[in-house]
């Protein structure tokens, strides 16, 4: 079965880090481009990063730049999201997709999507 498995996530005071991993099974990540999302309770979905396939094209959405740092391994089919200086806005369900077209308009498009990591900071 041909799936994306996101973990990492928990509960952390602000100012605290996770590192999220986004996992594939069932085909090999290195023909798509990884970006995650994230959505809060009562919020529409918020693009937070994206990484082409080859690891050479990042981009971030203005609200974590600088705090977060996406990567990937292609070798172990995994993708990486770091996140530092966490905020209590930052708190909702992080979810990574894949695509093979490439990082330009992922999110409404995608061939796959996992179910998400829950993310929660407060005090």
């Amino acid at each position: 079965q041909m799936q994306l498995a996101e973990s990492g996530g928990g509960l952390v005071h602000p100012g605290g880090s996770l590192t999220l991993s986004c996992i594939s099974s069932g085909f090999n990540l290195d023909r798509y481009a990884m970006a995650w999302f994230r959505r809060a309770p009562g919020k529409d979905r918020e693009f937070v990063s994206c990484i082409t396939m080859k690891g050479q094209g990042i981009s971030y959405a203005d609200s974590v730049k600088g705090r977060f740092t996406t990567s990937r391994d292609n070798a172990k089919n995994t993708a990486y999201l770091e996140m530092r200086s966490l905020r209590v806005e930052d708190t909702g369900n992080y979810y990574c997709v894949a695509d093979t077209i490439g990082c330009n308009g992922i999110g409404p498009r995608y061939d796959y999507r996992g179910q998400g990591t829950q993310v929660t900071v407060a005090s």
